[in-house]
């Protein structure tokens, strides 16, 4: 079973490396769902580490319904990363119903050319996941990045084994959301290929909290760095052999 972890900086790719990982979805901002890194993220990575690099495109965290100007971002984004090599990108775009748009997204796949194409969490919002999933299949995407329509992966494994019995294996089924060490072996055993998931632990950067909060959102708190630990990655690849 292949694994790709969710890799929100340098260290945590260079992690995921060294821990064996199959793969890597590099973003930034995890706590808002992921968005696209900096060009000199994407570009560190490639130059220097081996790992097959997915690339997440998403502008901005909130909806997945762009603007043109959004939409030309997301399309320059994925140029500079078929101009570098990258493996794939990660994305998707909704209509304002909340439907996976099928002109638009078909717009990211024809931009991707040789890239893989992930379709992500933003499938998670639809209200018909099975008539949606027919679209990606039609639109031949790679895999969808799913955590089945609910919080956690663990939790919509039901919906995610019912794609899979769709998708007869034209679209791989990517479980993701809360994957740990304590249920990743949960869906080896029902014969996915492959799961994602970050194996974060949190830092602490201040001695004590700043005087002028640079966070405007209270929920957040202030100084926490999440990277992928690499013994953790090491402890579910191996329950995993």
């Amino acid at each position: 079973m292949k694994i790709e972890i969710c890799a929100n900086s340098f260290e945590s790719a260079k992690n995921a490396h060294r821990a064996g990982a199959d793969s890597i979805e590099l973003c930034t901002e995890l706590s808002v769902g992921g968005l696209t890194p900096s060009h000199g993220l994407i570009e560190k990575v490639i130059s220097e580490l081996t790992i097959e690099t997915h690339v997440l495109i998403r502008p901005r965290s909130g909806n997945f319904t762009y603007s043109k100007d959004e939409f030309d971002v997301m399309l320059r984004d994925i140029s500079f990363c078929r101009k570098l090599g990258c493996a794939g990108i990660v994305s998707g775009f909704l209509t304002t119903k909340n439907e996976i748009d099928f002109e638009r997204t078909k717009q990211l796949i024809d931009a991707a050319e040789v890239m893989d194409f992930t379709f992500h969490r933003a499938f998670d919002w639809t209200q018909n996941p099975t008539a949606e999933f027919h679209k990606l299949k039609d639109l031949k995407v790679k895999r969808l990045l799913s955590s089945g329509q609910k919080s956690t992966a663990i939790e919509g494994i039901s919906l995610l084994k019912e794609l899979q019995d769709i998708s007869k294996e034209t679209v791989e089924i990517m479980p993701g959301g809360g994957i740990n060490a304590a249920n990743a072996v949960q869906f080896k055993k029902a014969n996915f290929q492959s799961i994602h998931f970050s194996a974060t632990v949190k830092e602490q950067t201040f001695v004590e909290k700043p005087k002028v909060s640079m966070h405007s959102d209270s929920l957040f708190e202030e100084g926490i760095i999440a990277t992928s630990n690499k013994n953790l990655i090491q402890v579910i690849k191996a329950l995993l052999a």
